[in-house]
């Protein structure tokens, strides 16, 4: 595979008369699917998000109803192969966290294929192939986006890690590393002969970071460029209309949920409202109780797997994303941006159960304090 030959769009199905029509030419499919031999009752998932999608915030997503399929945090492969106390912790699970997939990154084939195996003979479900982070940290070693730049390494790693297990593999990538090099059509149709079960594509290049719009017509093309496989759509997805209008214009099978789940954990029950044509139901607004009770329950899920003290501390990023949605008044917000203990924490959401619907803000505090500057410093 030349490089220069994956910058091009995808052929459209106009000039490729041996392939069907566009998937979402019949329009989009409600209901479950199968995907890598594993039967899911939704078609929307939740997607990974470095620091975000720990064990506890899958529990509780999934307490909500209607997601199909979550991922992991993003795990180093050779931390997890290793034995590292933080990429052991990353994919912990539960009895109840199923359907699961754990995504592993890397820029090593030798580390990525051990991670494969060592998932495999610990009995995870299966395996995601991390080709889409921005992160410096990620990409500078090799991992991430930066696979994408080079179309024969990523191919040869994506099919040694195929070749090396029995579990369902796919891959998560972007649509290039900037406008000029949008490789993730060409990649895709590569990675579906390699033996991969899905493609899941966020909607921007790794140049843009999280800014500007998700191109629709970027994660249409890479659904046209492969036969048979489903491919997840991914990126700026906040409401139902949002996940409905991704599906209906790209055609892909699937959509995937990150930021938009940490703005309404309750999205995929509205989405399943939605489908199940109940559209008034849809729009349900979760009781005091239930928001107040959510914020309990995800914390009290932290410390059981935790502890105290890196529950305390990790859970206080998690303020800027509930605070809105959850009537979380803005001076409590900010004190459980520094709670210290499970005391000062259950005293803190007594306050804000009283004092439930008297913010000011309706934004998400994460959305208004977006960190400036060029993505090559993340």
């Amino acid at each position: 595979m030349t490089l220069h030959s994956a910058t091009a769009p995808a052929p459209s199905s106009a000039t490729r008369g041996d392939q069907p029509p566009p998937k979402s030419d019949t329009g989009p499919t409600s209901g479950g699917i199968t995907l890598g031999g594993r039967d899911l009752a939704s078609r929307y998932f939740l997607a990974p998000l470095a620091g975000y999608t720990h064990l506890a915030f899958r529990r509780v997503i999934r307490e909500l109803g209607g997601v199909g399929l979550c991922t992991t945090d993003l795990v180093q492969a050779s931390h997890l192969v290793s034995g590292t106390r933080w990429a052991r912790e990353l994919v912990q699970t539960h009895a109840a966290d199923t359907p699961l997939t754990v995504q592993i990154y890397g820029g090593e084939v030798r580390h990525m294929v051990a991670a494969a195996r060592w998932l495999e003979d610990h009995g995870y479900q299966a395996i995601d192939i991390n080709m889409g982070c921005p992160m410096a940290k990620i990409t500078g070693s090799g991992g991430g986006a930066r696979l994408m730049c080079n179309g024969d390494g990523a191919c040869q790693l994506v099919g040694e890690v195929v070749r090396a297990v029995r579990l369902p593999v796919s891959v998560k990538m972007r649509l290039g590393w900037d406008r000029s090099r949008l490789t993730a059509p060409l990649l895709a149709e590569e990675f579906e002969q390699l033996g991969v079960c899905a493609i899941t594509i966020h909607g921007r290049t790794r140049q843009q970071g999280f800014t500007g719009n998700v191109s629709l017509e970027g994660i249409r093309a890479v659904v046209e460029a492969v036969k048979s496989i489903p491919v997840v759509g991914n990126g700026d997805v906040r409401t139902v209309a949002d996940a409905l209008r991704m599906r209906r214009e790209t055609g892909c099978a699937a959509v995937a949920i990150g930021r938009g789940a940490l703005m309404d954990p309750w999205i995929f029950r509205r989405i399943a409202l939605a489908e199940a044509g109940d559209l008034e139901g849809a729009e349900f607004s979760p009781t005091p109780f239930e928001q107040v009770n959510f914020l309990r329950r995800h914390f009290g899920l932290m410390v059981e797997q935790h502890g105290e003290y890196l529950s305390c501390r990790n859970f206080r990023k998690f303020a800027a994303w509930y605070g809105a949605r959850l009537g979380i008044p803005e001076d409590l917000e900010d004190r459980l941006r520094q709670f210290e203990s499970v005391v000062e924490f259950a005293a803190i959401a007594d306050q804000i159960e009283e004092r439930h619907g008297t913010r000011l803000e309706p934004l998400p505090t994460a959305l208004i304090r977006t960190p400036n500057g060029p993505v090559e410093y993340w």
